[in-house]
């Protein structure tokens, strides 16, 4: 920090200068007076003494901070109303003991949670190892009765068989299964054994098995008859259902059925106990019937046939065709229907629409990438502008260390060149060097900003031309800052004050004069005033702001692109944020493809391209426009989908962008509150006409509608002209001149407005009745006709009913009216019925009687007035 006075150094603290000259004298200082200079070590020394006699140096035990928020609450009145809101929080420091107390009461806490949990944990474990025991009780108790059950059964039957004096028939096979069955069983025992100790020797595992499960006494008496059933041999013969008895021991639906209860509410365990067939397949499927109508969500693209509804909504065609036969549309499975037409048949079925954009797959794609990221401060992009020969690419070969302009045909520019360089403090800036403004101007109708900073080249012997005229325009239209560098000064004849002049005519104003523009006197040959050139560049960037997230995907604009023999699709692009590498995918425009190689501005392969860096590419698959904007996506099959869509749509896109306009409705694009505006390129043969033409149309402005000179001129209509007016929505108009062959060609490829006049009066008139279409319109009432209630009726079906005679005009029917009583209006509204006799009559003119049922009225009284007008629109003029 510099030093500074000691009435400074007051100021800065706010303190009275004789109360610091007090203190400072205390504290030992050798000041006395407010114009000596106050150091560092001289404020470190006032600054220990304030400490020690004030007590600043013991550390605050108490900090109390206020907050104040300011809101904006809107009344019912939409009135404004600020509330303040105040917070007030105080932080007290704890001492050394309080910081012990409550770290012991913490330790206290944790070790009184632990044991907590290790006491419900052992209960858990006890009331698990319980109800395992109760359950395998009740199993054990139910398997001896259904056991002692079964065995009583065997014992009747063989007595009966006996009687009969018939042999029991043993299945050797059935013995052999139910040894096999005994022996699982009694694996099955040793593993649960094994589980429940392993249960309580970790508490973390639950003591409980998987496949033991609760079940009603019912259930496992059921499942105890079918395991001891299993046991027994069965005295039947091979292949036989039936017992020697003929006793049918059960069917295999009614086997297949418990089989199957007991495999959903056992487990696998029960599975192989209680079902018929021991270790076989299970018959069980995962099907359970909805118990509600399923409500999904059907994506609707903008055309989609029946029979691709009815699968999104997983239902028949033939019920969609019987709802939309319902709804009076008649379609069959194949036909395609519309994307409003499917939305309501979708919501009448119960399920909710989701309407599918046009550009959805673009959308998609685009959506899905994430700019977030560190930002930093990018580079400028600089345009250099002006005249022929005013020095432009010989200023910028001058920053560049480098010759240009050489390797050009006739030494002149004839391509747009981007190059960046860095300055002598460090900073970088790009420059794009344009052959004129053309490219300039198709950039910005594209809607890409490519540029940040203009440089306007101006000669000093030279003057303004009409290509700076130009390039002001451009600049201005564009909403880029200028930066003039008037450019030969080193040469006889230079005047740079006349530049300023003939500037501040095309409100380009320097700021020595006031104005916001910053003029540099420079000299391309010699390198005087570049240095300040570049820091005025700087200063115009640092004051937008720029920024860029370099870890982003990359994504910039498109300078321009060739197609080259040898190496195909060449594209000069300048990355305006993130990070372009070798080996990504690009979206520029209508193409797309794999970055093969990068190369810079000296001809260097280089691996990675960060914000504000122009770079050629190879490998798009096709050569996209000037002006196109580039993405990097991650899926190529995606990118490819949305370089197809916009080449099917490319007609529709252009259209919908560009907004023509035209005098037949230069106004549709107002919106409604906003003062319309009539933009107009304006070529004319002589300079006198120009300003004559000029100043009859700004005679025609009002506070409605405003007449906007983008461009004048004298000469014919260039392609400059031309980009210009499709740049800025305007029409180009020719007053005794004609456009020439370039410009023709961007009029008819572009549809814009072209305009030819030789006389100012048919020129003006056309230019004013536009202007007239689109002033609000003005609507006066006119009364029609009038009549006079003379009685009144009660109708069945229109409730009462005024017998009139018309007494002025013609009554008609579909026009509005209003009840007079006394001559004052008491409603106002419609005719519900007019009749002639019993007939329904249109109009009644003056001198008959009718009948009239005013519409939502019944208070209509003898003698009262029906007065029948209407609203005619009044044609206004400027």
């Amino acid at each position: 920090m510099a030093e500074n006075t000691v009435k400074e150094f007051a100021e800065a603290i706010g303190r009275p200068v004789e109360r610091l000259l007090q203190q400072m004298k205390e504290a030992g200082l050798p000041h006395k007076s407010s114009d000596q200079k106050v150091s560092e070590q001289d404020k470190e020394t006032l600054l220990g003494f304030l400490k020690r006699t004030t007590g600043g140096g013991e550390e605050p035990t108490r900090i109390t901070m206020t907050r104040k928020v300011t809101q904006q609450l809107k009344t019912d009145g939409r009135k404004s109303v600020n509330v303040e809101v105040r917070k007030k929080r105080t932080f007290v420091k704890r001492s050394e003991l309080d910081i012990q107390a409550s770290k012991a009461e913490e330790a206290a806490e944790e070790a009184a949670r632990k044991a907590a949990e290790a006491e419900a944990l052992k209960q858990a474990e006890n009331e698990a190892e319980q109800k395992r025991m109760a359950v395998e009780q009740a199993r054990r108790e139910a398997e001896e009765a259904a056991r002692r059950e079964l065995e009583a059964e065997e014992a009747a039957r063989r007595a009966q068989q006996e009687s009969k004096g018939v042999e029991p028939v043993l299945d050797e096979e059935a013995l052999k299964k139910a040894e096999a069955e005994k022996e699982r069983r009694k694996q099955e025992e040793k593993r649960r054994a094994e589980q429940a100790r392993k249960a309580r020797a970790n508490p973390i595992v639950t003591a409980v098995d998987d496949d033991v499960v609760e079940e009603p006494a019912e259930v496992l008496l059921k499942t105890a008859k079918v395991a001891v059933a299993d046991d027994k041999p069965k005295a039947s013969k091979p292949g036989s259902r039936k017992s020697a008895g003929g006793k049918k021991t059960g069917s295999r639906r009614e086997d297949d059925f418990e089989e199957g209860r007991l495999s959903r509410r056992g487990g696998k365990d029960d599975r192989r106990k209680g079902g018929r067939r021991s270790g076989g397949p299970s018959r069980e499927h995962g099907f359970e019937r909805p118990t509600a109508p399923i409500k999904r969500e059907v994506l609707i693209p903008e055309s989609i046939t029946v029979a691709d509804l009815a699968d999104r909504m997983a239902i028949k065609g033939s019920e969609v065709i019987k709802v939309m036969f319902k709804m009076g549309a008649m379609a069959t499975i194949n036909q395609v229907i519309d994307q409003d037409t499917a939305a309501i048949v979708v919501e009448e079925m119960g399920h909710t629409p989701k309407l599918q954009k046009e550009n959805a797959i673009e959308l998609e794609v685009l959506d899905n990438i994430s700019y977030e990221g560190h930002e930093i401060t990018r580079a400028p992009v600089v345009t250099v502008m002006g005249h022929v020969d005013h020095g432009k690419t010989s200023l910028l070969d001058y920053i560049r260390r480098a010759k240009v302009a050489d390797a050009e045909a006739g030494g002149i520019t004839q391509h747009i060149g981007a190059y960046h360089v860095e300055t002598d403090g460090g900073n970088m800036v790009t420059f794009l060097d344009t052959p004129g403004h053309a490219a300039f101007t198709a950039m910005r109708a594209r809607g890409a900003k490519a540029t940040d900073v203009v440089i306007l080249v101006v000669a000093a012997d030279d003057g303004v031309m009409p290509q700076t005229i130009e390039a002001v325009q451009h600049a201005k239209a564009a909403g880029v800052p200028l930066v003039v560098a008037v450019n030969k000064i080193d040469k006889e004849g230079a005047d740079p004050d006349r530049i300023r002049n003939e500037l501040s005519q095309h409100e380009v104003i320097s700021e020595d004069w006031g104005g916001d523009t910053p003029f540099v006197h420079v000299s391309a040959k010699k390198g005087t005033g570049v240095d300040d050139l570049l820091e005025a560049v700087l200063l115009q960037s640092e004051m937008l702001e720029l920024t860029a997230v370099p870890e982003a995907p990359a994504k910039g604009v498109v300078v321009e692109s060739r197609l080259d023999r040898g190496r195909g699709s060449v594209a000069t692009v300048l990355v305006q944020n993130g990070t372009l590498r070798k080996g990504d995918i690009v979206l520029a425009g209508l193409n797309y493809g794999r970055v093969r190689a990068l190369i810079d501005e000296n001809g260097k392969q280089i691996d990675a391209a960060g914000p504000s860096i122009p770079v050629e590419i190879l490998g798009l698959d096709g050569t996209p426009e000037a002006g196109d904007e580039f993405t990097v996506v991650q899926d190529e099959k995606k990118a490819r989908e949305v370089a197809l869509f916009r080449q099917g749509k490319y007609r529709e896109v252009k259209l919908a962008r560009q907004q023509k306009a035209k005098l037949e409705n230069v106004f549709s694009q107002m919106e409604q509150g906003q003062t319309a505006s009539v933009n107009i390129v304006l070529k004319s043969d002589v300079r006198g006409s120009v300003e004559a033409i000029i100043g009859a149309l700004k005679d025609l402005e009002t506070n409605e509608v405003k007449v906007n000179i983008v461009s004048s001129g004298v000469g014919g209509i260039t392609e400059t002209d031309a980009n210009l007016a499709l740049a800025s929505d305007a029409i180009l108009i020719g007053f005794n001149v004609r456009a020439d062959a370039s410009a023709k060609a961007i009029v008819e490829r572009e549809e814009l407005d072209l305009r030819y006049y030789s006389i100012i009066y048919e020129l003006i008139e056309q230019v004013k009745q536009a202007m007239v279409g689109k002033l609000a319109p003005e609507f006066r009432e006119e009364i029609v006709g009038i009549a006079e209630v003379r009685d009144v009726f009660r109708s069945p079906k229109f409730g009462q009913v005024a017998g009139c005679m018309v007494v002025e005009g013609t009554v008609y029917r579909n026009k509005k009216i209003r009840v007079l009583r006394d001559n004052v209006v008491i409603y106002e509204g419609e005719l519900e019925s007019l009749r002639r006799f019993k007939d329904d009559a249109g109009e009644v003119r003056n001198g008959m009687e009718c009948g009239i049922g005013v519409k939502n009225y019944n208070d209509v009284k003898v003698g009262d007035k029906i007065e029948v007008f209407d609203k005619v629109k009044v044609e206004r003029s400027l």
